[in-house]
């Protein structure tokens, strides 16, 4: 049977460096929805949920996905690790996709890229090939996607053991390190790197050829969303992909200018 997978996005309103980013307007909608939407184009998505936190501050994110009858579910604020295992329990997920709603050019194709190499199906049986993969991870294991098309997969069973067992301040905050870190990854193909992490989890991360990692397509700052908000003035429909990004930058590289002097944060950060 297909495992039940549900993509969760991670959003709240008290950003560092962009307060209320995640409503703030991309091309006449909020950022939120622009996520969202994308997110539920995966073809490997069977549901989406958008985890906020029961800090008042959030009151905002949580009405405004009332009002569209988005799924969303609120939990801790700083412990965004036990928000995510509150919300796959709710929704009875067999495969979490973590998600960020800062990611506004999200493309579902990677999406479902990702998602697909965590399992294989033969003879219709779907049988687990990795606990988690993701199509970008911690130096030194690196990235060649752009940074604000992040998706990270893991199953069920492994995000139950790293909330039981995670005790680190960036474990718990950034829901996933416990996972993979210190994994020492082999390169299986152009395309796949694969390892299995000191704690025993099978890991794999998704690679791109040519590299594209040093992109920036997220939004932190007053210069991402300025950039954000100019590659859809761009288009007239919101349905792009990130080739159709790549191309435009290859038309209009001055674009990228606009944020090329923001420092990306680390875990640690």
């Amino acid at each position: 049977m297909k495992p039940r997978t549900i993509a969760i996005i991670q959003a709240r309103m008290s950003s560092t460096r962009l307060p209320g980013k995640v409503l703030l307007d991309i091309a006449g909608e909020p950022m939120l929805a622009r996520v969202i939407e994308r997110a539920k184009r995966a073809n490997l998505v069977d549901d989406v949920v958008l985890a906020t936190t029961t800090d008042p501050s959030d009151d905002p994110v949580a009405e405004f996905c009332a009002e569209r009858g988005y799924n969303f579910t609120r939990g801790s604020l700083n412990d965004v690790l036990d928000r995510y295992y509150q919300a796959a329990r709710q929704y009875e997920a067999d495969v979490i996709v973590r998600l960020t709603a800062d990611c506004p050019v999200l493309d579902s194709e990677i999406v479902d890229e990702t998602i697909s190499n965590q399992y294989s199906v033969i003879s219709g049986q779907y049988e687990e090939k990795f606990d988690f993969v993701a199509n970008r991870l911690p130096p030194p294991m690196g990235r060649t996607f752009p940074i604000g098309l992040d998706t990270e997969v893991c199953t069920f069973s492994a995000l139950e053991r790293a909330w039981k067992e995670a005790d680190q301040k960036h474990q718990r905050e950034h829901v996933m390190p416990y996972l993979y870190e210190n994994t020492t990854l082999n390169t299986e193909n152009r395309t796949l790197s694969t390892g299995t992490s000191p704690r025993g989890f099978r890991i794999a991360l998704v690679n791109h050829v040519p590299d594209y990692g040093s992109l920036r397509w997220t939004v932190d700052t007053p210069e991402d969303l300025e950039f954000i908000r100019q590659i859809f003035a761009r288009f007239d429909h919101d349905d792009f992909g990130w080739k159709d990004v790549l191309a435009l930058l290859g038309r209009e590289p001055e674009l990228a200018k606009i944020n090329a002097d923001v420092h990306h944060k680390t875990l640690m950060e």
